[in-house]
């Protein structure tokens, strides 16, 4: 992995210096791609060299006409203190600016088939090629070898690749050419009842739990005892039922404002498409009280001819949930804003990617919503490569020049850690430690975190939130005993965060986010130059203060509870929407205009460090699973190492948006 550039508050007279057309360029080097041989090809595993006539397809990744001058230009117009704020570009000036010219592309393509290499296909980021190892030999001065690891035969470069003089400069970075180049990302959404529980001798229960599904309009509206002994004094309250769009603006403050989103268009980025997203969204929404979209308010990019990868990633009806949460989320919290789903043609980096490229390229919306991310560092040889980040970064960086907000979902796994994964219901198990997701922490997205809030009363008012993480125990079914004892009830859901070892601090978060966390990795390594630290802002997310989601995809139509930051990020696209109607211009890149207003924001702290009783901290949850009515005793605010403190955390970031967060976005 290669560390990130710092985001360094830059002033406006970089913007003058000298264009690469402009200035004399040293000469061009060969240049080496780092990372581009994986660290699991080790010597003492190589198997020797793959036949000559073996065929691998790569990636290689275009540099533009100026990278140094594109993350400068990225900073500036992204600062609220730079003379260039909000300075933005359209496409076409950012392509003749910035973009890979057609002299650069062609050279790339005369390279690449003269080593050899077939050109599968070229856009104005990155040509795909395909070729024999020998080709691949010539034109990247090293072969493929076979390797056995963990033993299977995989195959790799032999070394780093290189490319020569004559294309260095046009090239940002190869991928693609190992057996695991390519990673499967996952949707960081949970459904309330899709998961089960067994039942043991644990600490007793009490006769006065429900014995049918109940829930409360508000916290606390609905309580019982049975808690055990020295878990709380109180009475515990019932978890609340599924929140919609409407409970959610009104406690968030949006209502109060009056903004809709009316004039921006929020962006859904997911694997495939539903085929009834539409419709689902309207029946949704006209059932809690909301408009439906109106003639052209919503529009998809979709091309079900070249999905791929499908048994892989679950296929559509896997991601059908996500997609109808994410939009209808969007909707929900901004009603007037137009919605565009794009859907990837399947769950990996490549063609996720490829769907943010389509929406940046054309400008198709303001804000991106991305539910979706992995870890970076893995124990089966799948870590994300500094040419992904790079290509990544690069698009990234173009959304903010254009004028374009990029939001992931921060996860839901907690630290990401193997204790963590070890229990929890929607971790990657192949984590090798704890760590900061990806690519929620890249310092040129907004991280969004996740949190559990409460109603305050039956007027839907704000009551508080505390951080996602949650602890589960079950009721033995003779509702006598709980499994395990609550005390002692492992990590089960939680919003995700962290200090990131892999990118260095953006100049927005200095100042804002404690050293203590910015020079101490997850590991507990201190370090001296200061990091990367997630999430950025929280909204609610939590699997036991849920949202409500409607969805058919062809079956008959049903509404049920999700949680997730996955629910979290598009709730804060739209907040973005509301906040572009309130000032009538583009964002852009979110985060140091988020920085900035980190005082306005609501600081989220976590209620069980308050309350040594926890009569704020915990719920029974009592609904159906299997046609089986089953309790749970949860436990709120104990999301692995991650805590929710006074000012900046690693769990809520700056905290929650609210009114005056909204209302600071108006001229």
């Amino acid at each position: 992995m290669v560390a990130a550039a710092s985001l360094a508050l830059l002033s406006g007279s970089l913007l003058l210096a000298a264009t690469p057309s402009q200035a004399s360029a040293p000469a061009a080097s060969a240049k080496t791609i780092t990372g581009s041989h994986p660290a699991w090809a080790t010597a003492s595993a190589d198997a020797g060299s793959v036949s000559s006539s073996t065929e691998v397809t790569g990636t290689v990744y275009l540099a533009g006409q100026d990278p140094a001058g594109l993350t400068s230009y990225a900073t500036a117009v992204s600062d609220p203190s730079n003379a260039s704020y909000g300075k933005f570009l359209s496409p076409a000036q950012y392509q003749a600016r910035f973009g890979a010219t057609k002299a650069q592309i062609a050279a790339v393509q005369k390279w690449a088939e003269d080593s050899g290499l077939k050109v599968l296909g070229t856009t104005s980021h990155a040509i795909t090629v395909k070729g024999t190892n020998s080709a691949l030999t010539k034109a990247f001065g090293t072969g493929e070898h076979q390797y056995k690891v963990s033993g299977e035969l995989r195959h790799a470069p032999a070394r780093d690749l290189k490319v020569p003089a004559s294309v260095s400069s046009a090239i940002l970075g190869v991928d693609g050419l190992s057996s695991v180049g390519s990673n499967v990302v996952r949707p960081d959404s949970h459904k309330v009842t899709s998961d089960t529980a067994t039942s043991a001798k644990g600490a007793k229960a009490d006769k006065s739990l429900p014995t049918t599904p109940t829930c409360s309009a508000y916290w606390g509206q609905k309580t019982a005892k049975g808690a055990p002994a020295g878990f709380t004094k109180k009475d515990v309250a019932f978890d609340q039922c599924s929140l919609y769009p409407s409970q959610i603006r009104k406690a968030y403050g949006i209502t109060s404002t009056g903004l809709t989103g009316k004039g921006a268009t929020i962006a859904i980025v997911d694997a495939y498409g539903s085929s009834t997203m539409e419709a689902d969204a309207n029946q949704y929404a006209t059932n809690h009280g909301d408009k439906a979209f109106k003639k052209g308010q919503y529009t998809e990019v979709v091309d079900s001819s070249q999905w791929t990868d499908q048994d892989l990633c679950g296929g559509p009806e896997g991601w059908a949930p996500e997609e109808a949460l994410d939009v209808e989320m969007a909707h929900g919290l901004a009603p007037d804003a137009n919605v565009v789903y794009v859907g990837a043609n399947s769950c990996t980096d490549d063609d996720l990617l490829a769907a943010i490229t389509k929406i940046v390229d054309n400008h198709l919306a303001d804000v991106v919503s991305n539910s979706w991310g992995e870890i970076m560092h893995t124990t089966d040889n799948a870590d994300v490569t500094a040419s992904e980040i790079a290509a990544y970064e690069q698009v990234f960086q173009q959304a903010a020049i254009e004028g374009i907000s990029v939001g992931f979902s921060a996860g839901d796994c907690g630290d990401s850690s193997p204790l963590a994964a070890a229990t929890g219901a929607n971790c990657q198990t192949d984590t090798a430690r704890a760590q900061a997701n990806w690519p929620d922490s890249d310092p040129w997205v907004t991280s969004v975190g996740g949190t559990a809030l409460a109603l305050a009363d039956k007027s839907g008012k704000y009551g508080f939130e505390t951080d996602m993480g949650t602890t589960r125990s079950a009721l033995s079914a003779d509702g006598k005993s709980w499994n395990p004892a609550p005390a002692a009830a492992p990590f089960y859901f939680g919003g995700g965060g962290g200090t990131s070892e892999d990118f260095a601090q953006p100049g927005y978060q200095r100042g804002v986010v404690p050293d203590m966390l910015s020079h101490t990795l997850m590991t507990g390594q201190k370090v001296a130059a200061a990091k990367r630290v997630t999430p950025d802002i929280s909204m609610v997310g939590d699997l036991y203060t849920s949202v409500l989601v409607g969805i058919s995809d062809g079956a008959a139509y049903s509404e049920g509870g999700y949680g997730g930051t996955s629910v979290s990020s598009p709730e804060f696209a739209a907040v973005q929407a509301d906040a572009i109607q309130a000032g009538h211009h583009a964002i852009g890149f979110a985060n140091p205009a988020i920085y900035a207003r980190s005082h306005l924001t609501t600081d989220v702290v976590d209620k069980q460090a308050q309350h040594s009783s926890t009569p704020l901290s915990s719920v029974y949850d009592a609904g159906v699973v299997n046609g089986n009515l089953l309790v749970r005793l949860i436990g709120f605010g104990q999301d692995t190492s991650l805590n929710a403190v006074r000012g900046y955390d690693d769990a809520t970031g700056v905290g929650s948006p609210n009114a005056s967060y909204l209302k600071s976005y108006r001229f």
